[in-house]
């Protein structure tokens, strides 16, 4: 589609699309902008990319965060303009690093909430930074344009050049940057201040593939290690193709402690399946899925012991969801998603008096699900516990979909023969009125 669109667009001619664009760029900022860069001259795009950076830097006017994502295009275009008008890889890197010199005037004077101007800095100046720092091959200079440009770094951007810096760095040239970071945060007197630097060889660390440089860093910034930081060195051991030294970072951990469990389970998983411990593996991968029963971490303990045990897990762990005493709503999804809407539905129905509809993303989607099954009784039961829920909070603005499930619970009412333990729809509805009779607000937009 695409491709006709652009053929019969050639066929107007060049006049008519020029005309076309000078008519829109009157009316569209953008398009004059894109205009003015077409027609500039190399020279003259870096002329009007410095004169933007001037005006970001001198500017003082405030970017609302409805404004950001309109100012953060107007970034990109001026990354656009340098762009177009720089091929050299030393003036292209220079200039962009002059970008991130600006993160003041645009993130200091900007309320960023969304991230889109961050992200201008994070993605798209980074991208073009490693296009010209690559093709580069004054190689110590470039170590010294990044380790000038990190000795402030107060909206937390400019680090993103180190966090990639093997892309565009020989070895050699990283070594330095760490012995020049290491140097720094020697000097540093403050606190804050020293683990900036340290954070730095970290990350350089992590790219060289250096876990004991890593470890001795984390150590040297933190001291006593907390469980994150013994995760985050078993990570880099393991990335290093160090697995025996990953696992005894992990075992250092105690298996009772629930903090990054999962994190540190992959890991885990990861290691001894490079070790070759098919049983500690598995024994793994049990641990993983009992504590997140999902489809992807069955798939993941099958691929361990075979897919021909699948009716075996599958039959044991109904059994233990069915028997056990607390709710458990990704239990609930675990059933639907393996298709067992039996066992499903008389497991949401034996912990009915634990639904809990403040629940909202867990229970919504059962309700969906058991509909669309045709589980009406099921689907009544979870979207009642959703609607006690919005007229319990009496919060007026959640009254719309209040007022849908109960237009919903109307509907399925109809199909619905054997109430079995729970009140008819027509009792339900008379202790709606009963208890929640004067939320006029909610009764109006029903309709009652």
């Amino acid at each position: 589609m695409d491709s006709d669109r652009k053929q019969r667009l050639v066929e107007l001619g060049a006049e008519r699309l020029a005309d076309a664009l000078l008519d829109l760029a009157v009316r569209d900022d953008a398009t004059d902008d894109l205009v003015e860069r077409l027609i500039a001259t190399p020279q003259e795009n870096i002329k009007r990319f410095k004169a933007k950076l001037v005006g970001i830097k001198r500017s003082r006017r405030f970017i609302r965060w409805g404004e950001s994502a309109a100012f953060a295009r107007e970034l990109g275009a001026l990354l656009a303009d340098l762009q177009a008008g720089v091929t050299e890889p030393r003036t292209g890197a220079e200039l962009v690093a002059a970008f991130y010199e600006c993160d003041k005037g645009a993130l200091g004077n900007c309320d960023d909430s969304s991230g889109h101007v961050g992200d201008v800095f994070r993605h798209d100046a980074r991208e073009l930074f490693v296009g010209y720092a690559s093709r580069c091959d004054a190689k110590e200079w470039l170590g010294d344009l990044v380790f000038k440009l990190n000795r402030t770094d107060d909206y937390g951007v400019r680090d993103t050049l180190v966090d990639c810096a093997s892309d565009y760095l020989p070895e050699p040239a990283l070594r330095t940057l760490v012995a020049r970071f290491q140097k720094q945060g020697v000097k540093e007197s403050d606190e804050y201040a020293k683990r900036h630097w340290l954070r730095l060889v970290e990350s350089l660390a992590r790219q060289l593939k250096d876990a004991p440089l890593f470890e001795q860093t984390r150590i040297a910034s933190w001291g006593s290690l907390s469980t994150a930081a013994c995760v985050d060195i078993a990570r880099v051991y393991l990335e290093s193709g160090d697995g025996l030294t990953a696992l005894t970072w992990l075992e250092e951990l105690s298996e009772t402690e629930s903090f990054m469990a999962a994190e540190r389970d992959a890991l885990l998983l990861e290691i001894f399946g490079r070790l070759g411990d098919t049983a500690r593996q598995a024994d793994t991968a049990w641990r993983m899925f009992r504590r997140n029963r999902s489809l992807p971490s069955m798939e993941r303990l099958l691929e361990i012991l075979g897919s021909d045990q699948k009716d075996t897990v599958v039959g044991g762990e109904i059994t233990t969801i069915l028997a056990g005493k607390n709710l458990s709503i990704g239990d609930a999804a675990f059933l639907i998603a393996i298709e067992r809407f039996d066992e499903a539905e008389t497991y949401l129905f034996n912990h009915a008096d634990q639904l809990n509809g403040d629940d909202y993303s867990g229970l919504l989607p059962l309700a969906g699900a058991m509909e669309k099954q045709g589980r009406h009784l099921c689907a009544s039961l979870l979207y009642r516990a959703l609607l006690d829920s919005i007229l319990r909070r009496a919060q007026t603005q959640t009254y719309p979909h209040g007022v849908r499930y109960l237009k919903k619970l109307d509907l399925l009412a109809v199909s619905v023969a054997d109430w079995r333990t729970i009140d008819t729809h027509a009792a339900y509805k008379e202790g709606l009125h009963l208890h929640h009779g004067r939320k006029s607000s909610f009764w109006s937009q029903y309709g009652d």
